[in-house]
């Protein structure tokens, strides 16, 4: 069992990138359905925090709720929430609107490098490059993000054409070239919003380790947040009507995934560091090029292929320096509890070996 937990970050990580890959196709398909991304943003914060309501409100948990939260972790959750759950999202699907799914993956890959960034500046991540770990991180950071960038740009000679599975969704990878641009700026700024949440992710685990409690608090400011947001730019009353099964049903995954999307990123960053978790976001392009190749008749290509063994390869660097830092920082636990166990030891060695020299003569005296 101690084995396997040493894995679940791991484990935990890979599947929510299967997650924001679903989650990207999925809406984008309601957002050409004719979905407001303003509108759907407060829809799926709102539908996270009632999912979360319940367990916070239970029996066990109102005292937490009542004590956790004083002014400081107020205002941080609020800016926490504004940066990169209100504005992070609404660029995010802003983009994904207007330029494509794997377009909008492929853009988030540019996460690890700034979240790289940012952690060195704030001291989070410490840079020696005469450190052969510290040396793999940075490698690997531009592995990742040059072989995202790569798969998603240059395309090259088509290596595979898949038949289409289901033709009445080819439209989920098209794009508008008219908007293109505006569609990758917005993406750029949502990949800076999100790294920016990483990093204030830190002091909220600190001070807030409650990551179910923080979760909720969050979910609950974003969904106010938003509301606000889509009254100033959607005047169009009628855009806050769900008019087909397609948006209801993203809506309700998108509400509930990220509730459980941000328990599981809170908790990782706790156990393993910012890094370690957006380094785990290029994955998600991979398996995007590779359902809407394999479904949606999305062409494959040579700069494709390429791309996707230099994310993963980048991937497994950074994740071998991380191995490493971790393996570290065990180690210098493990010697400070031995040596705290050798100073009780001396502590006691005199009087237990007093004590049988007093035995010993009582003996003999016998």
């Amino acid at each position: 069992m101690g084995c396997l937990d040493g894995y679940l970050p791991l484990m935990v990580m890979i599947g929510l990138q299967f997650h924001y890959a679903l989650l990207a196709i999925f809406t984008r398909a309601a957002l050409l359905d004719g979905l407001t991304p303003t509108v759907f943003v407060v829809y799926r914060q709102g539908i996270a925090t009632l999912a979360l309501a319940p367990i916070i409100f239970s029996p066990k948990r109102r005292q937490s709720l009542k004590t956790s939260l004083g002014l400081k972790n107020f205002s941080l959750m609020f800016m926490t929430s504004l940066i990169g759950v209100t504005l992070n999202q609404n660029a995010y699907f802003s983009g994904l609107f207007y330029a494509s799914s794997t377009a909008a993956t492929a853009m988030s890959n540019l996460i690890p490098a700034l979240t790289f960034v940012f952690a060195a500046i704030l001291g989070f991540e410490k840079i020696d490059l005469k450190s052969l770990r510290n040396l793999a991180k940075i490698l690997g950071t531009i592995c990742c993000v040059s072989g995202a960038l790569t798969m998603a740009f240059l395309k090259g000679h088509k290596l595979l054409h898949m038949e289409v599975f289901f033709p009445d969704f080819k439209h989920l990878t098209a794009s508008g070239s008219e908007n293109w641009v505006l569609g990758c700026l917005l993406l750029l700024a949502s990949s800076i919003f999100w790294s920016c949440w990483m990093i204030m992710q830190v002091p909220i685990s600190s001070s807030c380790p409650d990551h179910i409690l923080s979760t909720f608090w969050m979910c609950l400011f974003a969904t106010i947040q938003s509301a606000i947001f889509a009254l100033l730019f959607e005047h169009d009353l009628q855009a806050w009507i769900l008019h087909s099964p397609l948006q209801i049903s993203c809506s309700l995954y998108a509400g509930i995934g990220i509730a459980v999307s941000f328990f599981i990123q809170s908790w990782c960053i706790s156990e393993r560091g910012p890094l370690y978790c957006a380094m785990f976001n290029p994955l998600a392009t991979v398996i995007t090029a590779l359902v809407t190749a394999t479904f949606l008749q999305e062409e494959l290509y040579v700069g494709s292929l390429i791309g996707g063994v230099g994310v993963i390869s980048g991937l497994y660097i950074v994740l071998w320096g991380k191995a490493k830092d971790f393996d570290e920082k065990q180690l210098q636990s493990n010697i400070q509890d031995d040596e705290t166990n050798n100073n009780r030891i001396d502590l006691e060695e005199p009087f237990l070996e007093e004590k049988s020299k007093h035995v010993v003569e009582t003996k003999m005296e016998h």
